[in-house]
């Protein structure tokens, strides 16, 4: 019975645990489409501001007086970058 629960729970956990993960990694084309950004929460710009096979990324480091601090950095793309073509 106590190992079903633990199973139940740990499945439970790996579940949430990735949707959350999944949710908070959006992919948006410029800062400005981010409307607000919560603590912990990263989102990745492609504006063409970071060096080839880089991309933006943007998170909520840490909360202060103000609100949350918001820190830019380049990180490695994964993946191939899809080329939009026009219709």
């Amino acid at each position: 019975m106590m190992t079903k629960t633990r199973v139940l729970l740990g499945c439970l956990a790996l579940l949430v645990s990735t949707s959350s993960v999944s949710a908070m990694m959006n992919e948006v084309s410029s800062e400005k489409n981010i409307p607000t950004l919560r603590l912990g929460q990263r989102v990745l710009v492609d504006d063409g501001t970071c060096p080839a096979g880089q991309i933006k990324e943007v998170s909520g480091a840490k909360m202060s007086a103000g609100g949350v601090v918001v820190v830019r950095k380049c990180i490695g793309r994964f993946g191939p970058k899809t080329v939009k073509t026009a219709k």
